[in-house]
């Protein structure tokens, strides 16, 4: 059977720094980019060698702005590539000109290694290997000499409280052959020459799932007809629970080591080149097929970035995590999108494109967990909210408005808010506190939560207003929409025959809204 590593997969907080590190700096190719197999409304991106060779790729699920795990045994912790050992003093002076984090060189099992950190705290290690003649296809838009260019993926480290069991089960299983050992590691080689390290860290804490971890190791089989073989010898050894999956590329099996470490077997076809050429890898986002949603809607929802050279958003530290999306063409308008109970910043995204489509939207996240779920402040009751943080959260919404312009380009003059639910009645709330802010606002199935009555003038500002028929809070909006009314808002409502969600109605009933206030074009409608 072919052995050896097929690819590498981990998880990235941001995928702007991940691009500019892994093709940017690192020189790889990005040949595929797609939303994820299991959840598409994460991005995974690959990279690899020119012709996204299996034994060249690593990948990543973008988790935007997700917490940190925790590297720790029953995972992975170190991701390794073949460079020609010449090209180590290269490395070096390039990881110091960039200012990356860097150990070394030292010396390990014989072979010169430089240890990078990649921007999640990833460890990458540079590994100068002698006579190494797998086969590999240079990258010259990498930037990258040949004679200095990564080649391929050397192999993994694997942290296990079971090392002995962790190694028999991959020789076994996995054509992995023991090659020697080096204080607690236990080095396993492949045919193809790469490596498995299984480091011994009993002692060490659990590994948690999160941004910055290495999720899996995925090896190699030559078609789908051997990774069914050795699905089959897994279940007659009681290896535990697995599963397989047509990963459109590859096929592949999932299984946990006895230390824990997920472990896939990929095949090597049918490859990348099924739905671009050779020529154009990566330049497509494809969302996988068994998702029956609105791909339309899920690509709106998945974080942009920019290749080297190419245009991108440089995103400020602000009060509040937000995403933006910008069009192929920008009018120079901008919606501020705030979501309801238990969504986050890209929940509304498909919504702001659909009723602007030319639009810089933002979508941000509410700072308030309640009940475990993302909101903009808290609430006691369906009717009764939390009045203090009302009150500072809306100070730091305002802070975070009077940076969108200096942060962003934004243009008060062409920037509206829109709000479903609680980020409506946050919305509501700010225009109360702080009138002057905001200048028009669609508030979809939103009341009043502010128990005071500030005396504001709301003069030259518009508000939309849509509310449903078959919604409990329906019968509360009517107070808020005579609170803006009474100050001099601008005020236009609507109530559909519809339900507390928001649908295509809502959409056009706000596009055209849009148009109006003079945030849209008539061609839009």
């Amino acid at each position: 059977m072919t052995s050896g590593i097929h690819h590498i997969t981990a998880i990235t907080r941001k995928i702007q720094a991940n691009v500019d590190f892994y093709v940017g700096f690192l020189g790889l190719r990005l040949v595929k980019r797609t939303a994820g197999f299991e959840d598409a409304q994460q991005l995974h991106l690959f990279y690899g060698d020119g012709a996204a060779s299996p034994g060249s790729l690593v990948t990543f699920l973008a988790w935007e702005d997700g917490s940190l795990g925790r590297v720790g045994h029953g995972a992975p912790s170190e991701i390794s590539f073949a460079i020609a050992p010449d090209a180590v003093g290269f490395w070096l002076t390039r990881a110091l000109k960039f200012n990356i984090k860097l150990a070394g060189p030292a010396q390990e099992f014989g072979e010169p290694v430089l240890r990078l950190t990649d921007p999640d705290g990833v460890i990458v290690k540079l590994v100068g290997v002698e006579d190494d003649d797998s086969p590999w296809v240079w990258w010259p838009d990498g930037g990258i000499a040949e004679a200095d260019a990564i080649r391929r993926l050397r192999g993994a480290t694997i942290l296990s409280e079971k090392p002995e069991e962790t190694a028999d089960f991959l020789t076994r299983h996995m054509a992995l052959q023991a090659s020697g050992t080096e204080g607690s590691i236990q080095r396993l080689v492949s045919d193809a020459g790469d490596i498995i390290d299984v480091r011994n860290a009993s002692g060490f804490w659990t590994a948690a799932p999160g941004t910055g971890t290495i999720d899996h190791v995925a090896l190699r089989a030559p078609d789908r007809a051997q990774v069914e073989a050795v699905h089959k010898a897994l279940v007659a050894d009681n290896a535990g629970e697995m599963n397989m999956h047509d990963r459109q590329y590859f096929y592949s099996l999932y299984v946990r080591e006895p230390g824990g470490t997920l472990i896939e077997l990929a095949s090597d076809g049918p490859g990348f080149a099924t739905d671009e050429s050779i020529e154009t890898l990566g330049t497509q986002l494809f969302i996988p097929k068994h998702f029956k949603a609105d791909h339309d809607a899920l690509r709106v929802m998945l974080p942009q970035f920019g290749l080297p050279g190419e245009e991108r958003v440089t995103y400020r530290d602000l009060p509040f995590v937000h995403r933006i999306h910008m069009p192929e063409k920008w009018d120079g308008s901008t919606l501020v999108l705030l979501h309801g109970t238990g969504a986050n910043e890209t929940a509304m995204l498909p919504f702001g494109r659909t009723a602007a489509p030319n639009a810089m939207l933002i979508g941000i996240r509410g700072r308030a967990t309640d009940e475990g779920y993302p909101r903009f402040f808290r609430r006691f009751t369906q009717t009764t909210f939390d009045q203090k943080e009302i009150r500072s959260e809306a100070e730091a919404f305002v802070a975070f408005v009077e940076e969108l312009g200096p942060a962003y380009g934004v243009d008060p003059e062409r920037l509206a808010f829109v709000g479903y639910s609680n980020g409506g009645n946050m919305i509501g709330a700010v225009m109360q506190l702080y009138p002057k802010l905001i200048r028009k606002a669609v508030l979809l199935r939103s009341m009043n939560v502010l128990e005071d009555r500030p005396a504001v003038d709301l003069s030259g500002v518009a508000v939309l207003s849509l509310t449903a028929t078959d919604d409990f809070y329906a019968a509360l909006a009517p107070e808020l929409e005579e609170r803006l009314q009474d100050a001099g808002a601008d005020l236009t409502t609507r109530k559909l025959d519809a339900n507390h969600g928001i649908g295509p109605e809502d959409e056009d009933i706000t596009r055209a809204w849009l148009v109006e206030k003079g945030l849209g074009s008539v061609a839009e409608v």
